[in-house]
């Protein structure tokens, strides 16, 4: 991936945006990874009848895991991710297809740092899980 030059970044700017849609396989492989036993995220009917959800829960972790990997796929190479943040503000469930995204709130060539603020939206467009995060350019 070719470098970004921060002197071609404004404010307003839209980072790529990408669409995620886990299955139950996904979900149940990354909680193991994590090593998550939590069965909401992966066990339809525990999680409908014994804790009331209307469907297997996609992961908090795993949408800013999406988040990050929005942040790091546009920086490219040779530029370092300084800061990051996210906040899980409404569930989703599986067969929703979530979008990961963000754009520029501010650039400081001084300093060679770029503030974003990074979103994942449900399919109404909602924001459910909104971020920030700050980047530092060679």
């Amino acid at each position: 991936m070719s470098a970004i030059n921060i002197s071609d970044l404004a404010v307003g700017q839209a980072l790529p945006e990408r669409s995620h849609t886990a299955t139950n396989v996904s979900l149940f492989l990354y909680n193991a990874a994590i090593w998550n036993p939590h069965r909401i995220h992966y066990d339809e009917p525990y999680t409908t009848k014994v804790e009331k959800h209307p469907g297997v829960v996609i992961d908090g972790p795993l949408q800013g895991d999406w988040l990050n990997q929005a942040v790091v796929n546009w920086m490219g190479d040779g530029a370092t991710l300084t800061n990051f943040n996210y906040s899980n503000r409404r569930a989703s469930y599986l067969g929703e297809t979530l979008t990961s995204g963000g754009a520029i709130t501010a650039v400081d060539t001084g300093s060679g740092t770029v503030d974003l603020e990074i979103f994942i939206k449900n399919e109404a467009g909602d924001v459910i899980t909104p971020g920030t995060a700050k980047v530092r350019f060679s």
